[in-house]
């Protein structure tokens, strides 16, 4: 291994980060949407949202521990490579790799429940669409 190995992990590593904090930011829109939103109807959708956006919060805040972590180690892998401590550098790039893996699972799951909120958000839209009275123009023909 030399320090071109470890070195190829920093560019995809720092755009999982920064993919991993627009998710974040995401997710805090979401909450003052919510805000919004319950001032308006404090119903039963809202609560069911809070809940999928707290365990949302959590997992992506362990990926972007587990993130910068394997950022960290494969940094300082490439750091023994160059002071030439290599048995300790494959180490800490074999851990670097190891948390990304973690990271990227933590990201999986983290976009089945995200998925989750859209189908809540959707259940709620198609319940008020139900709920309305249907209404048709004279001068649309239907």
């Amino acid at each position: 291994m030399n320090l071109t190995t470890p070195a190829l992990l920093f560019p995809a590593i720092s755009l999982l980060l920064l993919a991993y904090t627009n998710r974040f930011l995401v997710l805090a829109q979401l909450i003052r949407h919510l805000q919004t939103q319950h001032k308006e109807d404090g119903r039963d959708v809202v609560i069911r949202q809070i809940v999928n956006l707290r365990k949302r919060i959590a997992m992506i805040r362990n990926m972007q521990v587990l993130g910068v972590s394997s950022f960290i180690l494969c940094a300082l892998s490439m750091f023994l490579l160059f002071i030439e401590i290599d048995g300790v550098a494959q180490f800490a790039f074999g851990a670097s790799i190891f948390l990304l893996v973690l990271s990227l699972l933590f990201s999986l799951w983290e976009i089945a429940i995200s998925t989750r909120a859209i189908e809540i958000g959707l259940e709620e839209l198609e319940q008020k669409l139900q709920r309305a009275p249907r209404t048709v123009k004279p001068d649309q023909g239907n």
